[in-house]
């Protein structure tokens, strides 16, 4: 049997194989980006099903159009101003089968083999693994605690700018670093960018999930040149598990990615996509993602104070004033993938840092998260890591 380029070319998301791993009961994860389940609606989903049988009954299991519900996107219009400061209208979303299927879509959509996508350095893996089926050359362009660095984005800009097809980031509480950028940062990112034609995608699917500081406006609400495409999600606030999406963009882009979409899978979930108007509607969202705010923070903070006081001085990592992950530096020497096993051993889990890198190095690096375990296995993990962290720092003496 003979498969295409693309399949004989496929690797399993390393994540993903982690996070089977993760399933077993003993394993203390920090390793997926998942949502604490203990605070998952399923009370209020009752209703809502309900609700959405009652009144829509079967065009709630009907096929549906392309775009998606009226009424959700409507309704994720007005979050998007009350959110994220953009002004946009319902013919200017796109409900997808979750962010990842954005990724997706828009990769077909603007790239072609050898194309050049620039990308923060390191980056979310998934899309990386979106973006390499089309076979592109990414530019990892340089960060430091603030995010993208504007002189090292026009270097790079004014050798490869006019060869760029598509530029990926995101700029609230980053995975995996956890990093924001502040807002004279993002306007010195505009204005560079802006002087060329290639799109950016603006993935943000944690900008709600501030625990400290001021909310920083979004790119696309800074966007004057309509340059900006703008990835949302119920994901990482809601319910996981239905994939709803969105996608904001010029129309003439959505148009290109409407077509697409209908070639792959005609439409997202009928039912999922009424689930998540009816919930807007019937329960305040607001609320619900202010306590996830209060529980996710407390994690936050509990994950920093015990990795301050257990893991060795030759360790750092960032405290994110938001999101789902914290991102720890190893010394030199170290690989953090080397250590997994032994990690495993002790019934923890990470995900290693070298894949969020598209061209490889940096495996000193692990990404943890903090949404997804209570408090006091959050404390027993960090101290069983620190404990493989010790004996690992000490052999390098």
């Amino acid at each position: 049997m003979k498969f295409s380029k693309l399949a004989s070319g496929l690797k399993a998301s390393e994540i993903r194989e982690i996070l089977k791993l993760t399933t077993q009961p003993e394993i203390i994860s920090f390793a997926g980006g998942l949502p604490a389940p203990e605070f998952f609606p399923i009370e209020e989903l009752k209703k809502v099903d309900v609700a959405v049988l009652e009144k829509d009954g079967r065009a709630a299991v009907q096929y549906s159009t392309t775009e998606g519900y009226l009424p959700l996107r409507e309704k994720i219009a007005e979050h998007m101003k009350s959110s994220f400061g953009v002004d946009c209208t319902a013919e200017e979303i796109i409900i997808t089968s979750g962010s990842q299927q954005g990724l997706s879509l828009l990769s077909q959509v603007f790239l072609d083999a050898d194309d050049v996508v620039l990308v923060e350095s390191p980056t979310y893996l998934g899309a990386l693994n979106a973006f390499s089926l089309q076979g592109p050359k990414f530019i990892a362009v340089p960060t430091d605690e603030k995010g993208i660095i504007p002189e090292e984005l026009d270097k790079i800009l004014q050798e490869h700018g006019k060869n760029v097809r598509l530029m990926y980031v995101i700029p609230e509480f980053q995975n995996p670093t956890g990093i924001t950028w502040p807002l004279e940062r993002r306007k010195a990112f505009l204005k560079l960018v802006e002087q060329y034609d290639f799109p950016i995608l603006e993935d943000d699917p944690y900008g709600e999930l501030r625990y400290d500081g001021e909310k920083v406006p979004s790119l696309k609400s800074l966007d004057t040149k309509g340059q900006v495409i703008f990835l949302g999600s119920f994901s990482k606030i809601f319910l996981p598990g239905l994939r709803v999406a969105w996608m904001v963009a010029d129309p003439v882009i959505l148009d290109k990615v409407i077509k697409l979409k209908q070639a792959v899978d005609l439409q997202s979930s009928t039912f999922a996509q009424r689930q998540a108007y009816y919930y807007m509607t019937m329960y305040d969202i607001d609320a619900h993602v202010k306590n996830l705010v209060e529980v996710y923070g407390k994690r936050r903070t509990l994950m920093y104070n015990t990795m301050k006081e257990y893991f060795p001085k030759e360790v750092s990592f960032t405290y994110p004033e938001g999101g789902l992950f914290t991102w720890v530096t190893l010394p030199e020497g170290m690989d953090a993938t080397e250590m997994m096993p032994k990690v495993l051993e002790k019934k923890v889990a990470y995900v290693p840092g070298g894949p969020f890198y598209p061209n490889g190095g940096h495996r000193n690096h692990f990404r943890l998260n903090y949404s997804n375990m209570p408090d006091d296995r959050i404390v027993e993990g960090v101290k069983r890591l620190a404990e493989v962290l010790k004996e690992e720092v000490a052999k390098l003496k």
